[in-house]
């Protein structure tokens, strides 16, 4: 390095300082191929005087966000299941049709419009199944969480009282 280079004071902002230091945490988790305790965690914060209540914080907040990927993850699972039953009522109701068209002797038909416009239909909710991004999405995921968390309370409530009739 030049005197001139050692002068100068470099400043980084926040956002340049977690990309920077999240890609050396990164390449040192690579080259010794370890994980970090929590008393690493704790460490590293008191270095950077990040206060331990801020850093429970930041804990909570990133296995919340753990959590909601996971979920988004079985939601989008879940749509694609969905998506391939559909899928394959589709093939076989076709297959089906295509079957009766042919055999009644005249070639293909009726038939074909009846699979153009399935197609049409599986095409749209293909990209309705695959598309992960926008409003109706987020709508989706958010009745489907819903969803999963009254099935869970339910079940909780009902293994709690029949637990309590067995004793």
């Amino acid at each position: 390095m030049t005197t001139f280079e050692t002068r100068v004071t470099r400043t980084y902002s926040q956002e340049d300082i977690q990309q920077i230091l999240h890609l050396a945490i990164a390449r040192q988790a690579d080259d010794n191929n370890k994980e970090f305790s929590y008393e690493q965690l704790r460490e590293i914060a008191g270095e950077l005087e990040i206060s331990p209540e801020t850093l429970q914080q930041a804990e909570r907040d990133w296995l919340e966000q753990q959590g909601e990927m996971l979920q988004r993850r079985a939601f989008n699972a879940h749509r694609q299941g969905r998506f391939k039953k559909r899928f394959g009522n589709y093939t076989i109701v076709n297959a089906f049709l295509l079957s009766i068209d042919l055999l009644g002797g005249a070639g293909l038909s009726w038939s074909l419009y009846i699979l153009l416009c399935c197609g049409f239909a599986v095409g749209l909710d293909a990209w309705n199944t695959f598309n992960s991004k926008g409003e109706e999405y987020e709508l989706a995921f958010q009745r489907w969480r819903r969803k999963h968390q009254v099935k869970k309370f339910f079940n909780t409530v009902v293994s709690k009282w029949l637990k309590a009739w067995q004793i």
